[in-house]
């Protein structure tokens, strides 16, 4: 009988291997090696190449599939049915490692990580008494999808589970010990439930594609909260009794003063988590229940490569091309904050960052380090102000100047005067639209003459909310909605309007963002409107006859796209 095993396991590895072989999926040398190795581990070659990722996951899927002649699925975008949840808990699919996938009358249809786990297949159809039907599904997609489920079940963290074992090794802090020895304070900060509940918090970030981390002290709960997509959503945050110990190992971690809590603070630090490299710039400020910290996190690996990576409409994206390739002048990025003004500016960079080039950039703080370019931090305490860095930026032979955001007269100034001699300057600036640039750096005390000759083009920009694929619908737009918002009543003649749902892989029915950009391109007629002091209403109408798309047209034509929803749309656009 052992002999009959045996011959059998190695009729089936060598099909398997062949199979393997002939789809390309790894080269015979690599296969051998795996193969002295896995039996050397005792496990099976499949499981081995799976989960030491010597072939890929939706590769070995199809490889079994084709040996067990069962079918394959791809679980990447796949949404389970809250009947089917019904029918298989929760804690079956997470044990069994199977996921329901449709049931027809007297059939339910499983994929299984494991094709060979017929117990799984047995129970299934013994607990709900429908016949089974199998399909073989990559490992790695199997578990993503079940941990999607868990984080949607629970809002992605259990903080209380994560201390309930161990809350007794650490000191608590309680609350209103402002005299706290400040050994203890260190020797709280660094217990061993702490550090994991800081790292939680973060990973959860990360996971989730967090931009901002708040934890807010409350009177009587720490609340946690995170940015996604423009949003705050709401998660179970830590124990009241360790707020200040949870508040001091963040600031270990940025290096800050642990008993200093009387005065903001802000600090950066950097972690490796799901494969990434982030920053995390970290402000402290104290309120009347402790000190609030917000955490921005900088994840380079998601800064577009160039500015074509950005997804712009064609009449944005080749007004910003025109601009970047020009010799000398100055380009400002407007918008309010979080509006995606640095990433839009970065890419910039990206696309000129070239050998022959000299970049350099004043910022205020250096959100992203990119390589090849000369970043300055500014440091207003000890003088090095915008003005003082730039003054001194353009005594270093610069090609390519970008100003982090020119808050004052002298900054301005500065510019205009770097972009008259010799240099592409780039800029952000705070007003509501682009032609409103113009009259903000004429009321900064720029001369008309100057900005006329200078500026190539001012850019308003907005971020919005992108649809969920998986779960978007048709919606109907009522009449009074669009003219409540003075949109024409047939804007939408021909398109189909879709709306947020909601399912486990999106955010309330969005996932991701994307930006919407308002170009004002400079030309004779605008220069000389400029010139003889005409105001931000009539250089807009001067700039819409010559072309321009305002950011409310830009929202609108997302709308039609099906990439956004109106409601979206006119939330960081306005209905006017």
């Amino acid at each position: 009988m052992e002999a009959q095993e045996t011959k059998t396991d190695i009729k089936y590895t060598d099909r398997i291997k062949r199979i393997l072989l002939r789809r390309q999926c790894i080269s015979a040398e690599a296969l051998a090696e795996a193969e002295q190795e896995a039996q050397r581990s005792g496990m099976r070659l499949e499981k081995f190449l799976a989960e030491r990722q010597r072939v890929p996951p939706p590769e070995m899927a199809l490889a079994l599939a084709e040996y067990l002649q069962m079918p394959p699925i791809s679980l990447a975008h796949f949404t389970i049915q809250r009947s089917l949840m019904d029918l298989v808990p929760q804690e079956v699919m997470t044990r069994r490692r199977v996921i329901p996938v449709g049931r027809i009358g007297g059939t339910l249809t499983l994929a299984l990580a494991d094709p060979f786990d017929l117990m799984a297949i047995d129970e299934l159809s013994a607990s709900t008494g429908l016949r089974i039907v199998p399909l073989v599904a990559a490992e790695t997609e199997l578990q993503q999808l079940l941990d999607r489920l868990k984080a949607d079940a629970t809002g992605g963290l259990d903080l209380e589970e994560l201390m309930r074992d161990e809350s007794g090794e650490i000191q608590v802090i309680e609350e209103g010990e402002d005299d706290q020895n400040l050994d203890e304070m260190v020797q709280s900060a660094e217990g061993a439930p702490v550090i994991r509940m800081v790292n939680m918090i973060l990973i959860e970030a990360l996971r989730t594609g967090a931009s901002d981390i708040h934890i807010e002290p409350m009177e009587k709960k720490v609340r946690l909260r995170y940015r996604v997509d423009g949003s705050l959503a709401e998660k179970p945050g830590p124990p009241k009794s360790l707020q200040n110990a949870v508040l001091s190992r963040i600031k270990i971690m940025a290096d800050l003063n642990i008993a200093e809590r009387r005065v903001p603070q802000d600090g950066r630090f950097n972690i490796k988590a799901l494969g990434k490299e982030v920053d995390l710039r970290v402000s402290f400020l104290p309120t009347v229940h402790g000190e609030k910290v917000v955490m921005r996190t900088l994840d380079k690996s998601s800064l577009a490569p160039s500015l074509n990576a950005l997804g712009l409409d064609p009449v944005a994206e080749q007004a910003m091309l025109y601009g970047i390739r020009q010799p000398h002048g100055i380009i400002l990025v407007t918008g309010p904050t979080g509006s995606g003004k640095t990433t839009t500016l970065y890419s910039c960079l990206q696309d000129l960052n070239k050998e022959d080039v000299n970049i350099i950039t004043c910022e205020d703080p250096v959100e992203y380090q990119l390589a090849g370019i000369n970043q300055v931090q500014v440091h207003s305490k000890i003088g090095l102000t915008f003005a003082n860095a730039l003054r001194s930026i353009l005594r270093q032979d610069p090609d390519i100047v970008l100003v982090g955001e020119i808050r004052d007269s002298e900054t301005a100034q500065i510019a205009m005067r770097a972009a008259l001699t010799g240099h592409l300057v780039l800029s952000t600036l705070h007003t509501n639209d682009s032609p409103g640039a113009i009259t903000r750096l004429i009321d900064m005390g720029v001369e008309p003459f100057m900005l006329g000759s200078s500026l190539i083009l001012s850019q308003a920009q907005r971020l919005y909310r992108k649809l969920c694929n998986a779960c978007k619908r048709p919606a109907a737009i009522t009449p009074d909605m669009l003219a409540s918002n003075h949109i024409d009543p047939h804007e939408f003649d021909g398109h189909t309007v879709y709306e947020a749902v909601g399912c486990p892989r999106c955010n309330q029915g969005y996932k991701g963002r994307g930006a919407i950009m308002e170009v004002f391109q400079i030309n004779d007629e605008i220069r000389q409107a400029i010139l003889k002091g005409k105001n931000t209403s009539e250089l807009r109408e001067l700039g819409r006859n010559n072309g321009m798309v305002t950011l409310k047209e830009a929202g609108l034509a997302r709308v039609k796209e099906g990439v956004t929803t109106l409601e979206a749309a006119l939330e960081v656009t306005g209905g006017d």
